[in-house]
């Protein structure tokens, strides 16, 4: 089923968006460039390290604070960075254009999207598809986050279909006006953010996104773990519809926007190599050849070829649907990764790691932090939304929308008072 088709199906489910009273920095925090910083996961020792000499307000200090007691050194900070007007509520509830502007192996792309509160869906009910599984780490960590600090601090990432284009129409009309936030981050992606709150334009946003399934592109672990956050909140709490805690803060991107770009996320494994058995089982179901490498181990590297065999593609008959076992992540998950090397279950960063750049994966086969590298193809935007309104569920970190939205333009008020 195409998204177009499911579309029509889902008249009845409407994606409820809403503006909100976002919480952002005033100019009492000093340059926004030293103030934002990448999302969560994304940040490394050595980045937190820098983000922490930047600025005593760094957005770094609230989603991976370095001190032991995470969870509640972020929740003090927010209330005390609130009450000295580092931060402030604004007044008026309003959504927001975001554009995010980069080059790409020397191409220049602009990626626009929605901010709003949207209302949680479980997946049972048909109107947020996940298109990748989960690991349960992050979402016991993030679900922590959320029972102390009560705000949204990161946004989860999501695209919608929009063949006519109404939206992406909407969102050029709003960026000939005053930008709200503009800067660049360290990356040189350039982030220019627009405020909505007249009611009337918020009102034919609504309109146009009504029926529209979305699928998570990135925040998989934040969306999953809100929804169990609203659930709890839900059994201990006198709500209603309007409570803030039955929304979370998203970004929401067309589908059909050109700048939605989906970079490969590569496979490291550490406690394997390219040894002769390994060459050999893989000879098995690829022809193995010395081209532009797909497998490196530091020593060697080749490239692999799925076997036309009637006995390979029976096997992925049996583990995968038609419509993914076309996909390199999910030929190297059940051909190589379970029935070769036999690694059982993947811890992230203990036994696999994920690595964007083939440049980043080389490094760390040549440090020996990992003993193989495994390198994928990107799967794109438009195929990726239509495997998961078919409830298609591919393996972890599968796609790397690309770039990542920089955490501290907002944040989202979910305390148990807040409405939207």
């Amino acid at each position: 089923m195409r998204l177009k088709d499911l579309t029509s199906e889902l008249n009845a489910s409407l994606v409820d968006v809403k503006p909100f009273r976002a919480i952002t920095y005033t100019h009492k925090a000093g340059d926004t460039a030293d103030l934002i910083a990448q999302p969560y996961d994304k940040i490394s020792k050595q980045m937190q390290k820098a983000y922490y000499e930047k600025s005593p307000y760094n957005y770094c200090r609230l989603t991976l604070p370095t001190e032991a007691d995470k969870y509640n050194v972020a929740h003090q900070r927010i209330t005390n960075w609130l009450s000295e007007g580092v931060m402030e509520k604004l007044v008026e509830p309003a959504i927001f254009v975001s554009r995010q502007e980069f080059t790409l192996d020397g191409e220049s792309y602009a990626r626009t999207g929605l901010l709003v509160a949207m209302k949680l869906y479980p997946y049972s009910e048909n109107v947020v598809f996940p298109h990748e599984a989960t690991y349960k780490a992050p979402k016991a960590d993030r679900l922590n986050m959320l029972r102390t600090v009560q705000k949204d601090l990161e946004p989860v990432f999501l695209m919608y279909p929009d063949p006519e284009e109404a939206s992406i129409a909407f969102m050029s009309q709003v960026a000939h006006t005053k930008p709200f936030i503009e800067v660049t981050d360290e990356y040189g992606v350039h982030h220019t953010v627009w405020k909505v709150s007249d009611p009337a334009k918020v009102g034919e946003l609504q309109a146009i996104l009504a029926s529209k399934p979305v699928v998570i592109n990135d925040g998989h672990h934040r969306y999953e773990s809100a929804v169990a956050y609203r659930d709890e909140m839900r059994g201990k709490t006198d709500w209603n519809e309007d409570s803030a805690f039955n929304y979370y803060m998203c970004f929401l991107v067309p589908v059909e926007e050109k700048g939605l770009v989906v970079l490969p996320t590569h496979r490291l494994l550490k406690n394997h190599k390219l040894t002769p058995e390994v060459v050999e089982g893989l000879s098995s179901f690829f022809y193995i050849e010395e081209i532009k490498p797909t497998v490196y181990d530091g020593e060697k590297a080749c490239g692999l070829t799925l076997r036309h065999d009637k006995a390979v593609y029976r096997f992925i008959n049996a583990t995968a649907s038609k419509d993914t076992k076309i996909f390199d992540v999910v030929i190297l998950r059940d051909l190589v990764f379970k029935q070769i090397l036999k690694t059982g279950e993947l811890d992230i960063d203990e036994t696999i790691i994920y690595e964007r750049w083939t440049k980043d994966a080389f490094a760390k086969i040549d440090s020996g932090e990992a003993g193989i590298a495994f390198l994928v193809n990107p799967i794109p935007a438009k195929t990726v939304a239509e495997v998961a309104v078919q409830h298609e569920v591919l393996p972890e970190k599968s796609t790397d929308f690309y770039p990542k939205l920089v955490s501290g333009i907002a944040m989202m008020d979910i305390s148990d008072n807040e409405k939207v």
